[in-house]
């Protein structure tokens, strides 16, 4: 058989084979829609949920506030970390977290050993990497929080529409927990599991704010409170305060329109002199030799890096306009 009769083969196989793996594909798809479909029907969505929601209840604090472990007595202020891990949401064991911060600090003192960094420079170096861990934290907190401010409105205005419906209030925290996603349906969730622990909801409540640490979140709690004391239309109420956030959220979003020049301003002039460093270092190195090989150099540095972090601080303050 020559090349040629052979073509036809080649390309009917290929086509064959496109095919059934398309149609394997498509079939586990399917499969997977299925059931996914008959999890729902059958609670196991929501089994899941309570799940989740159970385990953040019970997760163990990061630091034993009570009783004589190490870090209880190293650490300076452990309840501070405590609500930090809480907030960030970490399931990472404290131990853990700080075995890796050690790590990272001595990889930086090794690293500057090895490069033969200025005696000044190293503990600096070594202090940057062993803080990374807590901006990481302190980054998965903002981030957290961003996300469940931005489902905030949706979750308020829901919890209305069940107080109207006849639900209590815990029914419709049971409900966002159900129905939402993300950082907002674990929270709304542990505040039910509390309460259906016996917790009192005012409790259940405040913890919520300590975990959410913003001004929306305090006026929800103050409201429910309020208004579980006093009486009152708490439907009525949850309606302005969810259009209440939907207004600073907007607000919000022109202020940073009108403070995007300064911010990108602020961000090049402070990255400025450190790129320009890094240029003369790798294009003229004997140039800039000076500043990393005698003691004047070395001072001058350290006060450029003092003043480049005055400067950030300041730009930071002049753009964030609070809402």
């Amino acid at each position: 058989m020559t090349a040629q009769e052979m073509i036809p083969f080649v390309v009917g196989g290929g086509v064959l084979g496109l095919v059934t793996i398309v149609t394997l594909v498509s079939g586990r798809k399917g499969n997977a829609q299925a059931e996914k479909r008959l999890e729902d029907l059958t609670g196991g969505k929501r089994a899941a949920k309570s799940e989740a929601a159970a385990n953040l209840l019970m997760r163990p604090r990061a630091i034993d506030l009570g009783g004589t472990s190490f870090w209880n007595k190293v650490v300076p202020n452990a309840e501070n970390l405590n609500r930090l891990f809480e907030q960030a949401d970490v399931s990472l064991g404290f131990n853990q977290f700080m075995l890796i911060v050690g790590g990272l600090a001595a990889s930086g003192l090794v690293a500057g050993l090895l490069f033969h960094m200025p005696i000044l420079l190293i503990p600096i170096a070594a202090g940057f990497l062993g803080a990374l861990p807590f901006l990481w934290l302190k980054q998965r907190k903002a981030s957290r929080v961003k996300k469940f401010m931005t489902a905030m409105p949706e979750a308020v205005e829901l919890v209305s529409r069940a107080l109207r419906a006849g639900h209590g209030l815990a029914s419709g925290m049971h409900l966002v927990s159900e129905e939402m996603k993300g950082p907002i349906a674990d929270e709304f969730g542990r505040v039910f599991e509390e309460q259906n622990l016996g917790i009192p909801i005012e409790v259940s409540l405040r913890g919520l704010a300590d975990r959410i640490p913003t001004m929306d979140v305090r006026f929800f709690v103050i409201a429910v409170i309020v208004q579980r004391s006093t009486g009152g239309d708490l439907a009525e109420v949850l309606d302005k305060i969810g259009r209440l956030i939907r207004e600073r959220f907007e607000l919000f979003g022109h202020v940073k329109g009108l403070t995007a020049e300064g911010r990108l301003s602020g961000l090049i002039l402070l990255a400025l002199p450190p790129g320009l460093l890094g240029f003369l270092s790798f294009s003229n190195y004997n140039y800039v030799s000076v500043l990393f090989t005698t003691p004047i150099g070395t001072k001058m540095l350290a006060i450029t890096a003092v003043l480049q972090t005055i400067g950030a601080l300041v730009i930071k303050k002049i753009v964030a306009i609070k809402v």
